[in-house]
């Protein structure tokens, strides 16, 4: 019977709100703002959600249609809760679609700077890091190299991954510093 299923809950959704807990999670560690230097401001914890959320969307983008699905359902429920979030800090109606498009335009320029960068060395990647997630557009310094190497350590560790656990809304993420045990 056509419509009949409204009331089932949508799979990629369901995959969706299980990593992005798990992002969640991750991206508020407190070795990025600690030992990592990230800042503790809604800039730094906003860019460091949106390394986390980038890292998975790169793994399911290569995964298929189904994984696909995922990857937008993700973004889109991290749209809706930057929009949760911006309401809740006190932005007016009026304010709130113009505040959430730009936080949707900047996570898109870093998902991009991110992507070319992951491709070419550590350098480049410290850099884009440095520019976005320290917002400093200066040489990037060790923390920069650092979490560069967490990405790398984190996109090989989802690469790793089987797709159905992704679809499972299951994800894993190593300890943000290299020596720390996962």
């Amino acid at each position: 019977m056509a419509g009949a299923a409204w009331w089932r809950r949508n799979p990629a959704r369901a995959a969706a709100e299980g990593l992005y807990g798990q992002i969640l999670t991750q991206a508020r560690a407190p070795a990025f703002f600690a030992a990592l230097s990230v800042p503790d401001t809604w800039n730094g914890r906003f860019d460091c959600l949106a390394l986390h959320v980038f890292l998975v969307l790169d793994r399911l983008q290569s995964a298929g249609p189904v994984a696909q699905a995922t990857g937008q359902a993700l973004l889109d429920l991290m749209f809706d809760d930057m929009d949760r979030s911006v309401r809740e800090a006190g932005v007016g109606d009026l304010g709130v679609g113009k505040q959430v498009k730009a936080m949707a335009a900047g996570f898109n320029g870093r998902r991009g700077a991110y992507l070319a960068a992951i491709a070419a060395d550590d350098t480049a990647l410290a850099t884009a890091l440095q520019r976005n997630l320290y917002g400093d557009p200066s040489p990037p310094g060790p923390q920069a190299f650092a979490v560069a190497g967490y990405a790398r350590r984190a996109r090989a560790l989802l690469a790793a991954e089987p797709v159905a656990a992704l679809l499972a809304g299951n994800c894993r993420f190593p300890a943000p510093l290299a020596d720390a045990e996962a």
